[in-house]
């Protein structure tokens, strides 16, 4: 019997240590009574120039070239120098062959960058493609990478080539932070959101993500609310925090200050910092500092 057990029963016994067998509607119902108990309170100026701290400001756009995205930085550059009483964002994120056009143009501390990589935004290409594309980010100077979970092999059960494509990339990325797209729209189900959340976790993952951006329903207060179940409960088990990131339909100020909400109501205070936290966005940086000034600001 024991030859006879498929390989990936590892995966299945690590699922099987969660619950994982969850229904859409309770899922639905609990994260509406946390928005609407507790996102209120939350309406405040502190937590508006702290979720500006937490943007990966991001430019993906098929019309992105080296001088566009050397002025997307240099605005990063003046902001310190325009709103020297606010915090910076955390990143700046874009595709990998930018990389080392940021690193060159990036004047500011503590701002990182952060390269979408592996097949982004499909992930429907060579493993080797996505190491080599992932190991000339980092060593253009990217900090951070952005992967898309191979949500076709998992959707097709197959939850070994997947765990083993995010640990051949994290092995890559060594100290870099490695954050998991896992794009929740495609998995639909909020069992399938929590199954890939733990994997991608199992694998490796420092961050896990909603969504790439590419792709409608893009991140959603119910995915949101499940994988930070997710991330509670492997902390609960193995003692290792896991970074949670929204991205992608984050429209407005009470959009970010719902996904706020939802982390600090299911994983506390200890989350509530840019290391563990961060909001993938462009449009948000002007919304967000517009209320925080209280005009209407388009500096980015």
């Amino acid at each position: 019997m024991e030859k006879n057990e498929p390989t990936r029963s590892k995966y299945e016994e690590a699922l099987a240590k969660y619950d994982t067998h969850l229904n859409d509607a309770d899922i639905a119902a609990q994260t509406a009574a946390i928005i609407e108990k507790k996102v209120p309170e939350n309406h405040t100026l502190d937590v508006k120039k702290f979720l500006f701290h937490c943007i990966d400001l991001t430019t993906l756009n098929t019309t992105d070239n080296d001088e566009s995205v050397m002025r997307f930085t240099q605005k990063v550059n003046l902001f310190d120098e325009e709103y020297p009483d606010l915090k910076n964002v955390a990143a700046i994120c874009v595709y990998p062959n930018f990389a080392e056009i940021v690193k060159d143009t990036l004047e500011v501390e503590d701002v990182k960058i952060a390269c979408v990589s592996g097949g982004f935004p499909s992930s429907q290409t060579f493993t080797e493609v996505k190491v080599a594309e992932t190991a000339m980010a980092i060593q253009d100077g990217a900090d951070e990478i952005d992967m898309v979970l191979c949500v076709g092999k998992f959707l097709a059960g197959d939850y070994e080539s997947v765990c083993d494509e995010i640990q051949e990339l994290k092995e890559v990325c060594k100290e870099h932070h490695l954050k998991v797209i896992l794009e929740t729209g495609a998995l639909k189900t909020a069992e399938n959101i929590k199954k890939a959340s733990i994997l991608s976790m199992y694998a490796g993952a420092d961050f896990i993500k909603t969504s790439t951006g590419k792709q409608q329903p893009a991140a959603t207060p119910e995915a949101a609310y499940v994988m930070c179940q997710a991330i509670k409960e492997y902390h609960a088990e193995t003692g290792i925090q896991i970074g949670f990131k929204p991205a992608g339909g984050i429209n407005t100020v009470n959009d970010a200050i719902v996904y706020y909400t939802i982390v600090k109501e299911v994983l506390g205070e200890e989350w509530l910092n840019n290391q563990r936290f961060r909001l993938g966005t462009s449009r948000l940086a002007n919304l967000l500092l517009s209320d925080i000034l209280g005009q209407e600001t388009k500096f980015f």
